[in-house]
């Protein structure tokens, strides 16, 4: 919304100050206070820095330093809007309003509504380093400071539109803060962790069966009225199954290591998870508008949408632990059909020269050519696999070709890109983290058939079938997104959780607890939710 609205909102910047002139209830100018404001007005809230200061006076400098909360009426309205916050994992304590009885009370109104559009316009902290999203320079994203004091003074009038205009306004978003909403005003489940163990299937006797029970109890996936034993009931099973199912799990109804981590994840760490997913998707609002193709990388899914709804949906597998997966925003430009499959330098690094030198035959069995830098055939036998120098692994293209059929690309300075792949039994797995960056695609066929135009599918669809190595070029780029959230909300309400495959989450919500400075009757919660997902 707001990249088609930048130019307009800049250029009302200089029409506002006529507008809410006649708006004043009072001669008062708050300039000097303004400047001296330390002086005058201590102590002063600790986020009341330089830059909120310059926000206070490039606001009040709009309104030809007026004052604008002389108004009663509106103070309550304002008031009304910082309380709503709390339904979007905000803390209102963060922006509360002093009594109104003069000109500083009146700069710490202001600073409080401006604060909290800013943080419901781009999130509360700035999202950390292994969470930033790279930008292609095709992808800029709007000046957030000028978009929020633009709202600001567009909406001073009534703050429930403000509000409304700087909070994200995606489906997503929606879903997830109307379930936290309801979440939040109910007690907490509790429930006891449960032992670790063999695996355990349908009609196997366990001694933590009657603890699963009362765990898949506590989140209604069992009726009271299930029968008891140590025996895996068929309706226990079929418990897990859905429990599976709501988690990013391969629902087969087998108690292994994956599920009973997932069953062991407090609920105030589950509450926490939607707190921070809410403001992942403030992170990702202006990206996501204009989003076409979307990666989940926790869920490993990609989603096509159109005006942010999903239209299809589909599995992928993303990087491990030590090779994620980035996160960006870019544009699929182009495909490489029948690819041939030149190994990434870590790949080579880590993994293919390890494998060589204990057996040379490992070359041939993976049909990969040894090229020098200039791209010439080199023998093997003559290489010194010890110190080989800038040597270069390529594999032809073909059916054991790890980019499959073809190789969709995109700007990016992590050399990533999505691709078919031949390990389709992998998508039956969950976790999916197996790739060392790039995204593998299931049904890649279908995809491109989101992607390209009626009048291109055809034509690549008989290029791929000739084998040979082609370039193609998109007649329209597609903007693509790859993220990283680890909770939503369906259309029902219910929640899905995707697993922290890397173990982001209690970070963010610990990072979240600091910044809020919590308030006494939240403290607890979110402690035991730091402590539980450490």
């Amino acid at each position: 919304m707001f990249k088609k609205r930048a130019s307009y909102l800049s250029g009302l910047l200089l029409t506002l100050p006529l507008v809410a002139a006649t708006d004043a209830a009072t001669s008062a100018d708050l300039r000097p206070l303004l400047e001296q404001l330390p002086q005058h007005c201590a102590p002063l809230p600790t986020n009341l820095d330089d830059n909120a200061r310059q926000q206070l006076r490039d606001f009040y400098a709009q309104r030809e330093n007026q004052p604008a909360w002389a108004d009663a009426s509106r103070r309550r309205q304002l008031a009304a809007q910082l309380a709503d916050l709390a339904d979007d994992g905000l803390e209102p304590d963060e922006y509360a309003l002093p009594a109104y009885d003069g000109p500083c009370s009146e700069l710490l109104h202001s600073h409080s509504y401006l604060q909290a559009l800013l943080h419901l316009r781009r999130g509360r902290l700035p999202p950390p380093p292994q969470e930033s999203l790279w930008h292609s320079p095709a992808n800029p994203l709007p000046d957030l400071r000028l978009a929020t004091l633009s709202l600001a003074l567009l909406h001073l009038q009534a703050p429930a539109e403000a509000f409304a205009a700087a909070r994200p306004d995606g489906i997503a978003y929606r879903r997830l803060r109307a379930a936290y909403a309801e979440l939040r005003q109910r007690p907490l489940a509790d429930w006891q962790p449960l032992a670790d163990g063999p695996l355990l299937k349908a009609q196997h006797r366990d001694a933590r069966v009657p603890g699963l029970r009362e765990r898949l109890r506590a989140e209604g996936y069992l009726s009271v009225t299930t029968v008891a034993g140590e025996a895996f009931d068929p309706a226990t099973v079929l418990a897990l199954q859905a429990f599976q199912d709501d988690h990013g799990l391969n629902p087969d109804g087998i108690l292994g290591p994956a599920s009973l981590a997932e069953l062991n994840v407090a609920a105030p760490m589950r509450r926490a998870q939607l707190r921070i997913n809410l403001e992942r998707l403030r992170w990702l609002a202006d990206d996501l508008a204009a989003t076409e193709v979307l990666i989940n990388v926790a869920a490993a899914e990609l989603l096509v949408l159109r005006q942010q709804r999903v239209l299809w949906r589909t599995r992928t597998q993303v990087g491990r632990a030590g090779r994620e997966t980035p996160l960006l925003a870019s544009r699929i430009q182009r495909l490489t059909l029948n690819p041939t499959w030149t190994v990434p330098p870590t790949i080579l690094r880590e993994d293919k020269l390890p494998a060589i030198r204990d057996d040379l035959a490992y070359l041939a069995q993976q049909e990969l050519s040894v090229l020098d830098r200039d791209g010439q055939p080199l023998d093997p036998e003559l290489v010194d696999w010890d110190n080989p120098g800038a040597i270069v692994l390529r594999q032809a293209a073909g059916t054991r070709n790890p980019l499959g059929r073809v190789a969709l690309r995109f700007a990016n300075p992590f050399a990533v890109y999505l691709h078919d792949t031949p390990s389709q039994r992998l998508f039956d797995k969950s976790p999916r983290v197996f790739s060392s960056g790039c995204v593998r695609v299931e049904a890649v066929g279908t995809l491109l058939a989101w992607l390209l135009r009626p009048q291109e599918l055809e034509p690549v669809q008989q290029r791929i079938a000739s084998g040979k190595t082609q370039e193609y070029r998109l007649q329209q780029p597609v903007p693509l997104l790859i993220a990283y959230w680890t909770v939503e909300a369906r259309s029902d309400g219910t929640l899905r959780y995707a697993p922290d495959i890397y173990a982001r989450d209690a970070q963010l919500i610990a990072a979240l607890a600091r910044a809020q400075g919590l308030s006494a009757a939240s403290q607890p919660d979110m402690q035991r939710a730091i402590a539980a997902g450490q």
